[in-house]
Order: structure tokens, then C-alpha cells, then sequence
């Protein structure tokens, strides 16, 4: 197996979000973002395969070293090797992919965090600078404003998932929700094990899924007319998200109880349907 199939398999599955992201790019793009994808996951899944945390930052360390193998010239990984070609194609910076190895570290420091401040360097790191990455692969012209965008596109993503798997999460020790937002609702922790979704749970979730509206609003705020059609995988994403959201607020969040998801043909729809209105939007440009 080439090191892009080894990627393709890894982050680009049916029922996966990302996958409708790539929907009409080039095949160089296609590529290029189905190895930051399939980084992001085989680094990610350290913490959850690693039962001892001394294991685990030995493994991070490990890919430490092999981002600078990589930058290099000389990567030894699949995910790297495929990476490799698509350095200086795209100007991926370095300093990114440390980033996100920090990022992945904060899982083995941290349980919970005692407010929203302390969690947005995490949902910097894992948010915000898979998205930037994503960016510069994707192309565009405004450098101000469009990586704000991007910026604010990844913190969305990575909260909207933190939410929707925090059963999951709780279950392994790990809460993402701020500490002082569940004592405001009157949540503990352990309610969040448990199979039932009470008026306080759905209240604090639906406080989480208004900062993810606010994100998406402030995310197209800042992404130019002239860089829309260039972001349109993103943009993809975004509407996927949102539509899983409504989806689950309807529900009465009840995202303890059950997997909320959208159909692989609803997932089409709005990816074909966010597709065509960034192209015709560019056009009349």
C-alpha cells in the first residue's frame, strides 16, 4: 500500500464529514488534505490507544522527531511520506504540525478544564491549526482576513465534535466542557455517564451549541468574498455541522442517550448544494 492509499484509508471513510470537504478539488488537493486529515487522526489516537501515559509521550515524542525527518526530506511514516511532496506545494509551515503533537500532549495533562480560557489553547491547537493548514491547501488570496477565517472555521469543528462525543469523552476520564459552565447549569460530571438527558444537561448543551452558531458567524465574517469559492471544502464542513446541530437541537439534545446522524444522501445534498452556490457566487464575481 502507497503511502496516499494508507491516508485515503485512514481519514477519507464513507460516513466521514471530511470526505464530502473534498468534493470537486483536485486530485493534488484532495491528496494533500487526506494526509493532514490522516496526521491529525493517527496522532489523535495515541491517547486513547496508550493505557500508560508514559507510553504514550514516548509515541509523541517519536513523531516530534519524525516532523523533523520530515521537514527534512528523510520521513519514515506513511502519513509523512505522503506529506512529504506536498510541503513546498503548498508552503505548509513546521511550526503547524508541532502545534497540533502539543495539542494531542494536553490530553495527558489535562482531564477537564476549569473554564473556557484555559480551553481555547486546546481548541487552538486542535482546531484551529488543522484548519489553517487546511487554508493554505485550499489557496486564497486576502492574507488577513482568510486565515481568521480558518482560525474560527477549526475552533467550530473541534468543539461541534467535542459535543457530540462527550459521552464518549466522560467515559474516558476526559471533560471538555468547561468546569464553571457545568456548575452554572447545575451539571456534574458523572451525569454526563449517564444514559438520560435531564432539562439541566440539555440546557448546558444548548449553551455549547450557541458558541458554535457564534463561531460560525464570526468565521464568515471574516472569510472575503473573493476567497469563498477557494474555501468551499471548508465551507462544506461547516454546513454539515451546522445541518447535524439543527438536527440534534430538534432532538432535545440527546446526545447521551443516542448518535445523531445525517444520511450519507443528506450529506451529499448539502455538499453538492454548498458547492454549487460558492460557484455560481463566484462567477458573478
Amino acid at each position: 500500500m502507497n503511502p496516499d492509499d494508507y491516508c485515503h484509508d485512514l481519514a477519507a471513510r464513507q460516513d466521514s464529514d471530511f470526505r464530502y470537504g473534498l468534493l470537486g478539488l483536485p486530485l493534488g488537493q484532495r491528496q494533500a488534505l487526506t494526509a493532514l486529515r490522516a496526521f491529525q487522526l493517527e496522532t489523535a489516537q495515541i491517547v486513547s490507544e496508550c493505557h500508560d501515559p508514559g507510553v504514550a509521550r514516548a509515541k509523541l515524542d517519536w513523531w516530534r522527531t519524525e516532523i523533523e525527518r520530515l521537514f527534512a526530506g528523510e520521513p519514515q511514516h506513511p502519513v509523512t511520506r505522503a506529506l512529504r511532496p506536498r510541503l513546498s506545494q503548498f508552503d505548509l509551515p513546521e511550526e503547524y504540525f508541532r502545534e497540533i503533537l502539543d495539542g494531542v500532549a494536553m490530553d495527558l495533562d489535562y482531564d477537564a478544564y476549569p473554564s473556557f480560557t484555559e480551553l481555547t489553547l486546546y481548541v487552538h491547537r486542535r482546531g484551529s491549526t488543522p484548519a489553517l493548514l487546511t487554508a493554505e491547501v485550499l489557496g486564497y488570496r486576502d492574507r488577513r482576513a482568510t486565515p481568521r477565517f480558518a482560525h474560527e472555521a477549526g475552533a467550530l469543528l473541534l468543539l461541534f465534535d467535542l459535543l457530540c462525543d462527550v459521552r464518549p469523552h466522560a467515559r474516558l476520564g476526559r471533560f471538555y466542557l468547561p468546569v464553571d459552565e457545568m456548575r452554572r447549569f447545575g451539571v456534574d460530571p458523572g451525569a454526563l455517564l449517564a444514559a438520560q438527558t435531564t432539562d439541566r444537561v440539555r440546557q448546558l448543551f444548548a449553551f455549547q451549541a450557541e458558541r458554535i452558531h457564534a463561531y460560525h458567524r464570526r468565521a464568515l465574517d471574516h472569510l472575503p468574498d473573493g476567497d469563498r469559492y477557494a474555501q468551499r471544502g471548508l465551507l462544506i464542513r461547516l454546513e454539515l455541522a451546522l445541518a447535524l446541530l439543527t438536527e440534534i437541537a430538534e432532538d432535545g439534545y440527546r446526545l447521551l442517550e443516542q448518535r445523531t446522524r445525517l444520511t450519507p444522501l443528506r450529506k451529499l445534498w448539502v455538499a453538492w448544494r454548498t458547492q454549487r452556490r460558492e460557484k455560481r457566487r463566484h462567477r458573478r464575481q
